[in-house]
């Protein structure tokens, strides 16, 4: 097996993106895009790229603006616009990458913040790809959305914008662990496997509190997603859901069959959701990721 290749690329607003090439073992019938979630980075999907490689997939990804270890503010896109600056970096990576291997079937998938990001990206970018994958994704209904778009504002008419927002964070996280039964640690919410708890954990340029900006960003970002912007979605484009039952993100799955019969009542008619009994928030690692990851790679060679 080949190792990932590192490099980097301009983002839209001129900061510079660490990305990473896995290449596939041999020769590749596919592409697959990874979009990170929110205060991580793009080497935690180093494993899940493996196997994609092995299955004879090439994968890619980015760090997101205001994450990793080049981000001149942790949890922070943009002055304007930040949303649309990260739906066009996706892209730009998508168009960099399909310029160099043009001929191959091309698969976006994004986890937790990323499925918002790759759902908000499909409606703008869909034309040529093969297949949308959302893992980790949650449901978050009007009042919802508003209200926190309301704090995000005042905080940031206040000479917030650029600091973290602790009142935001906390609304965002606090409750996720009262799921789990006697909780080892405050991210055992993440998966049942305490040793991929614990490299979370400990690694520096993860868990980081988002600025005020960045949650109004997301917050727009997900006003994007309301069931009557939905139309634009191609009924044919083929779109794999897949989760843990037990992951707060996603409402316990309510959240995540909420997403799906939006979606389906949109119109998409390729549409397949996968509850995983037990699973947390990261099925990539989770105690039966094989499982995960296998019933991945069936679904992608099915688009085949």
């Amino acid at each position: 097996m080949g190792e990932p290749i590192f490099g980097a690329f301009r983002s839209v607003t001129g900061e510079m993106l660490e990305k990473c090439l896995w290449p596939a073992d041999g020769e590749a019938k596919g592409i697959v895009q990874f979009v990170h979630g929110m205060a991580e980075h793009i080497r935690r999907y180093d494993w899940a790229a493996r196997q994609l490689n092995r299955a004879g997939y090439t994968v890619v990804g980015h760090t997101h603006l205001g994450h990793g270890e080049a981000a001149p503010i942790k949890g922070y896109f943009a002055d304007q616009g930040g949303w649309d600056a990260v739906l066009a970096d996706t892209h730009t990576l998508r168009q960099d990458t399909q310029s160099d291997l043009p001929h191959l079937p091309y698969f976006l998938l994004g986890h937790s913040m990323g499925s918002f990001v790759a759902r908000c990206y499909a409606l703008v970018y869909c034309e040529g790809l093969r297949g949308l994958i959302i893992s980790g994704t949650g449901h978050f209904a009007k009042p919802i959305v508003t209200a926190g778009s309301a704090i995000a504002a005042v905080q940031c008419l206040f000479g917030g914008a650029k600091k973290p927002s602790m009142l935001l964070h906390n609304m965002n996280f606090a409750a996720n662990n009262k799921t789990v039964p006697s909780p080892r640690t405050d991210s055992d919410w993440l998966t049942r496997d305490d040793s991929q708890v614990d490299l979370y954990r400990a690694d520096p340029l993860c868990g980081f509190p988002f600025t005020a900006k960045a949650y109004a960003d997301m917050f727009d970002g997900l006003k994007r997603l309301y069931p009557d912007k939905l139309s634009a979605l191609p009924a044919e484009l083929p779109i794999y859901m897949f989760s843990g039952d037990s992951d707060p993100v996603g409402a316990m799955g309510k959240g995540v069959q909420r997403v799906h019969d939006e979606l389906r009542t949109a119109g998409a008619e390729n549409l397949t959701l996968r509850l995983y009994p037990g699973g947390r928030h990261e099925m990539f690692n989770e105690i039966n990721r094989d499982e995960v990851i296998g019933d991945l790679v069936a679904w992608l060679d099915g688009q085949l």
